[in-house]
């Protein structure tokens, strides 16, 4: 097997230095922003996450802050970034801080694993870029960078893989610039070594040595092992709509988008939930609607499943005898609460409306 050499090291430093983008978490790396910023930045884009980051450090600018948020106003912070566990992790782990480690990050590789929701990656980009740790930080940019680096065809979503590329990036790691080394590697994934459509490699500090590039094969690598296809699910989502107020109810505090608000809605199949029993009974008693209008449809993609939904925007006579749902103005809405990104085609309906 190929290895990794330290002479390629400086080249790369150099193109970072000259490179490296202005990010609002980069100017000021303190343990607390980076921890955030990373957390953010899984699964979503550098430009997204911008806005939300500010808005987040301006609310909640240190751990003990973080730790007494309100869930509702937390996951309100968060709305839009999607994978909302990441965000209850924060918290639990922010607890976990202030009661074991005085409200500081600790400075300790291991100690930052034993912190809810931080793995490997995240304790290596908290340990080398805050505190100079000289600790790899492997993630799926990394891995595509060593991938072509090496011409190496191992499944990279295989832990064996990631277990030996951590270990080739310790032996080059610069004691020096840990934190550094991390980010150039992340930069060139995310600017240069790119996951869709072809690299960019007349502007890699590695073209001479990528041993992909040479044999001009670059698109195969890195390898993943297909995935089995998402499970489809046909769902229909109501507006509910009482005197200028909209439903919504809370779903359960387990499994998907759990604790999060949502329109009331229901899968198209056989099995109904008991807490959608209501809607069942409602779509039996046309009189129960001046007026049903159809909104169109939606799609939004989990990891392993896919929800295609139907809306329908309801004008109710009477107020549903339901507990389980709120009755919330657009505001409201707007401000306080977190409804999740799939169900944005019926958000977007009501904010038409008032232009």
């Amino acid at each position: 097997m190929e290895h990794l050499e330290k002479k390629i090291v400086p080249a790369l430093l150099r193109w970072y230095d000259y490179n490296a983008r202005i990010l609002p978490w980069r100017s000021e790396p303190t343990p607390y922003r980076v921890w955030i910023s990373e957390n953010m930045l899984q699964q979503t884009r550098v430009e997204a996450v911008k806005p939300y980051y500010d808005r987040f450090m301006e609310t909640l600018p240190n751990v003990k802050a973080l730790a007494e948020v309100e869930d509702d106003k937390l996951m309100k912070l968060w709305e839009g970034l999607g994978y909302y566990n990441r965000a209850r992790n924060l918290k639990a782990a922010a607890q976990t801080i202030m009661d074991q480690f005085g409200g500081e990050l600790p400075a300790d590789y291991d100690a930052l694993l034993t912190l809810k929701g931080i793995g490997e990656y995240t304790a290596g980009a908290i340990g080398s870029i805050a505190y100079q740790l000289p600790v790899p930080a492997v993630d799926g940019n990394v891995m595509r960078v060593v991938a072509r680096l090496l011409a190496n065809g191992d499944d990279v979503l295989k832990p064996a893989t990631k277990r030996w590329m951590t270990k080739e990036l310790l032996d080059i790691l610069p004691k020096d610039r840990p934190g550094d080394f991390n980010q150039a590697l992340m930069e060139l994934g995310a600017t240069v070594c790119l996951p869709n459509g072809a690299p960019l490699c007349g502007n890699c500090p590695w073209d001479t040595v990528c041993k992909a590039h040479k044999q001009g094969n670059e698109l195969d690598y890195p390898f993943k092992q297909p995935k089995k296809p998402r499970k489809i699910e046909q769902k229909k989502v109501y507006l509910l709509e009482y005197e200028g107020k909209y439903a919504l109810r809370k779903r359960p505090s387990k499994g998907l988008l759990a604790g999060l608000w949502e329109f009331p809605n229901m899968s198209c199949g056989e099995k109904v939930e008991k807490r959608d029993e209501f809607l069942l009974k409602w779509q039996e008693l046309s009189d129960e609607a001046d007026e049903m209008e159809k909104l169109g449809k939606g799609k939004h993609i989990f990891s392993h499943i896919e929800w295609h939904m139907t809306g329908y925007h309801v004008l109710l006579k009477a107020k549903p005898e339901e507990k389980n749902l709120v009755w919330v103005s657009k505001e409201e809405m707007k401000e306080e609460y977190a409804v999740p990104a799939a169900f944005e085609f019926m958000k977007d309906f009501i904010l038409a409306e008032e232009e």
